[in-house]
């Protein structure tokens, strides 16, 4: 029996690629990635779907080097997918042998993503991964030329499909057919792809140049706002969030309540001057109960220490925070 390794990103696409091949009577192994900026608890639930393992790869490290300056630029955001995807099937690439797998999977479709999906990119992808020979499109493989397992008779090529473009008939009809009906929406699970992170990123990017994990973590919560070179506040919007961002902080942050309304948890990482350490406080003030007062009291001191330091001041405006908001 052949066998082959399936990139599964945790979308529809990939798993119906995945479940294509594998009704040719081909066993298929499901391979999900894990980075920084996106995780396999989308994959873990879609391949149950159709009753195939799941290995999981962390290659967050090395993923974050090539963001950082990806060969073949981004796309919207600061989503590197030709270089993301080229990464991927060289790891799948390197798994053939390991595992006795004679063939990758991808649920890549022609032309359904101007950048990353046109014919030009798809082809890059083969070339920069190391094994354009072993990649299978089934989605798209008839509007494609035929691969070598194709040629090879390891798949039927009669059997594939045809897709192209961005519509989502084909793939909605197959997933019925199927039962396959817990999935997310097209390109979610990507932190990358989001217009609020990436800037975050692009903005830690500027001003860090060794970045940490917990930094990385620290953008997917609350409001953010540079306000000077080595201080940045963040803004919790719930009180999941305060609880998250407790997660990450350490002893030298600074943290902000107000002290007689409830309301957002207030950090400054990095390290702030008088000025900055006043404008945190004023951020505290503006997303509190008490915001219209005149002048409000914050308490304030560094992270697991008594809150005993205080600072009077009026709520930042719309126009403060508009000034120093990443967005």
């Amino acid at each position: 029996m052949s066998k082959a390794l399936a990139l599964v990103s945790g979308g529809l696409d990939s798993i119906l690629a995945a479940k294509l091949v594998k009704e040719q009577g081909i066993e298929v192994i499901g391979i999900c990635f894990r980075s920084y900026f996106f995780n396999e608890k989308n994959a873990k639930r879609m391949v149950k779907q159709i009753d195939i393992p799941l290995e999981v790869i962390d290659f967050s490290k090395e993923h974050f080097e090539m963001v950082k300056n990806p060969k073949h630029g981004y796309g919207k955001n600061i989503n590197p997918c030709i270089d993301c995807h080229a990464m991927m099937m060289s790891y799948a690439g390197k798994l053939l042998e390991k595992m006795n797998a004679d063939f990758i999977i991808t649920g890549e479709v022609l032309n359904q993503r101007p950048m990353s999906q046109n014919k030009s990119s798809l082809n890059v992808v083969k070339k920069e991964s190391g094994f354009a020979d072993k990649i299978l499109r089934p989605l798209c493989a008839k509007v494609l030329p035929p691969t070598q397992m194709e040629l090879d008779g390891l798949v039927d090529r009669e059997r594939l499909l045809g897709i192209s473009g961005r519509g989502r008939k084909d793939q909605m009809e197959l997933a019925k057919k199927w039962g396959i009906k817990d999935y997310p929406s097209p390109a979610g699970g990507c932190k990358l792809t989001e217009p609020n992170y990436a800037g975050r990123l692009k903005d830690l990017l500027t001003h860090k140049e060794n970045v940490e994990e917990r930094e990385l973590e620290l953008l997917k919560i609350g409001r953010h706002f540079r306000v000077s070179e080595n201080a940045k506040i963040i803004s919790t919007r719930t009180a999941e969030e305060a609880d998250m961002i407790k997660e990450l902080l350490k002893e030298e942050d600074l943290v902000f309540l107000c002290r007689d309304f409830k309301g957002s948890m207030v950090v400054i990482v990095g390290s702030p001057n008088e000025e900055d350490t006043e404008f945190a406080a004023k951020v505290t003030a503006r997303y509190c109960k008490g915001k219209d007062e005149d002048s409000l009291v914050i308490r304030y001191n560094n992270y697991k220490h008594p809150l005993n330091e205080y600072i009077d001041v009026k709520a930042a405006s719309d126009e403060e925070l508009n000034k120093y908001m990443i967005k």
